[in-house]
């Protein structure tokens, strides 16, 4: 999100905060320095003779005074009003344009265990190609978006593919192909689920699981694994 804002964009909001900052010390609260002052000589007494009971206690009043202080400042309520806008405002305008990501292929490389095969993102939607693409299991989190995978354009593996998807906000839509194998393991806090034939149109705090009847005898087959703060997901043939 902060990548597709403009540095015009962000300029604005912290001229604006700036000038909300000097307002609020000139004209409405001229012991803010003071306190902000006080505060943060209680922390630095404190954390000088942290293993003393007596210091743990002034750094910990210390800390609360400057962050009730801070938060209590106009500028800071005005810059997470501004966060919090824009942040709504890259959601629904994500959900008109998804983001197409590609799996990396590694090839005469180490590949690093740590680092994941598809790209994370906390903001905005992702989706796998819409052109054939190699198969690779899926195990993903995100914050807040759509998330699309669609597995009529690979080929998945002769044993069990994989998609595991722990997300936030947003919802979940898995497309795929007739002849393979399902099986659906879903947690929500607050959601809706349509499987197949299968419709669920309230979950709160509910898991549900879904098996083709074949699952165990025949292949290919995929297991999908996924959790949703609040969403919905949507698993259908293709």
């Amino acid at each position: 999100m902060l990548k597709r804002m403009s540095t015009d964009t962000v300029n604005i909001i912290l001229l604006i905060g700036a000038v909300l900052l000097v307002m609020e010390v000139v004209f409405f609260n001229g012991g803010l320095i003071f306190s902000v002052a006080f505060s943060s000589v209680l922390i630095y007494l404190g954390w000088r003779r942290y293993n003393r009971l007596w210091a743990k206690i002034i750094f910990w009043i210390g800390a609360a005074s400057l962050f009730i202080t801070v938060i209590n400042m106009m500028a800071v309520r005005f810059l997470i009003v501004a966060a919090l806008v824009k942040l709504i405002l890259h959601y629904y305008r994500s959900k008109d344009d998804p983001a197409r990501i590609e799996p990396v292929v590694f090839e005469d490389v180490e590949l690093n265990s740590s680092e994941p095969v598809l790209k994370q993102k906390f903001f905005g939607n992702e989706a796998t190609p819409d052109r054939a693409y190699k198969w690779y299991d899926i195990n993903i989190h995100g914050g807040f978006g759509e998330r699309i995978v669609d597995l009529s354009n690979t080929v998945l593996p002769n044993d069990e593919a994989v998609i595991s998807i722990r997300h936030f906000v947003g919802s979940l839509y898995i497309y795929v192909p007739y002849e393979v194998e399902v099986s659906v393991q879903h947690s929500a806090v607050l959601g809706r689920a349509t499987i197949f034939q299968y419709r669920n149109t309230k979950l709160m705090n509910q898991t549900i699981s879904y098996q083709t009847p074949n699952y165990s005898t025949r292949k290919p087959r995929v297991k999908i694994v996924t959790s949703i703060g609040s969403g919905d997901i949507e698993v259908k043939r293709i």
